[in-house]
């Protein structure tokens, strides 16, 4: 019998199991996507970002973003991944062309 196991050692249960396989994690909580506009370029690749909806936002570049050089100036329109956890921060996935 082939005994799965947690990357620190310990044995998985059997429908960890199969939701691994089917895969990812069932506990992963989706992000929101939402649209707006840089306001202000910060340091380190950081930037505030007002939502369509009013709030500002502390948002950093995604990877793939970086990887490929896109350049994000204030007054773009981007779209922005928050985590359901904390809304005040999130990822720009997105600059829309202009």
């Amino acid at each position: 019998m082939c005994v799965w196991r947690t990357r620190d050692g310990r044995r998985c249960p059997p429908h960890a199991v199969s939701e691994q396989i089917r895969g990812g994690l069932a506990s992963k909580e989706e992000k929101i996507e939402v649209e707006g506009e840089v306001t202000e370029a910060l340091p380190s690749t950081m930037f505030r970002v007002k939502l369509d909806g009013g709030h500002d936002v502390l948002t950093t570049i995604s990877g793939k973003m970086r990887k490929h050089y896109i350049r994000i100036l204030p007054g773009d329109k981007v779209k922005v991944e928050l985590s359901p956890y904390d809304l005040t921060r999130g990822r720009i996935t997105y600059r829309h062309r202009s």
